[in-house]
């Protein structure tokens, strides 16, 4: 390696170094926060009204073993609005992404067993939640201060 490609790497990493993770957790809780909401909103019209269209999808399109249509187009809706709000304010943020994270697998196992690198991607952001947690810049941190675990660097 060149002496500058490599004064160059070394001061890449004296500058990554100094981003905290908490930063990193909560932009992981945003991003995936917005994945998810927005695929909910998309499943009503008004506040939280499911649409005749969400229930023809459960009937035909993601189907789910063992649940019926109807009891699985609650579930999905409410959960992509309520556990992103969780997320995004930091509030039970472990038990929310793993939440989501069964619903990524249910999705990828029984609705689109294709989209496995979309999944994987949802994955990857909520697997530092629900090891982690929330960081110190979540709700979770407030409430439950000795809950708080945001990895080893600069936490």
């Amino acid at each position: 390696m060149t002496p500058t490609l490599t004064r160059g790497l070394a001061a890449m990493r004296r500058l990554t170094a100094r981003i905290p993770d908490d930063l990193l957790l909560l932009i992981d809780r945003l991003a995936i926060a917005a994945i998810f909401f927005q695929s909910g909103r998309t499943k009503v019209d008004g506040v939280l009204h499911i649409t005749d269209g969400t229930y023809e999808l459960f009937r035909t399109e993601y189907v789910l073993p063992l649940v019926p249509p109807d009891i699985a187009a609650h579930a999905a809706t409410y959960s992509e609005h309520l556990f992103p709000i969780l997320l995004v304010l930091g509030l039970l943020t472990r038990p929310a992404a793993l939440a989501l994270l069964g619903m990524t697998t249910v999705i990828e196992l029984f609705v689109y067993p294709d989209a496995w690198t979309t999944h994987l991607g949802w994955a990857g952001l909520l697997l530092p939640l629900i090891l982690r947690g929330g960081g110190r810049w979540s709700l979770d941190a407030l409430l439950f201060k000795s809950n708080i675990d945001a990895g080893p660097r600069n936490s």
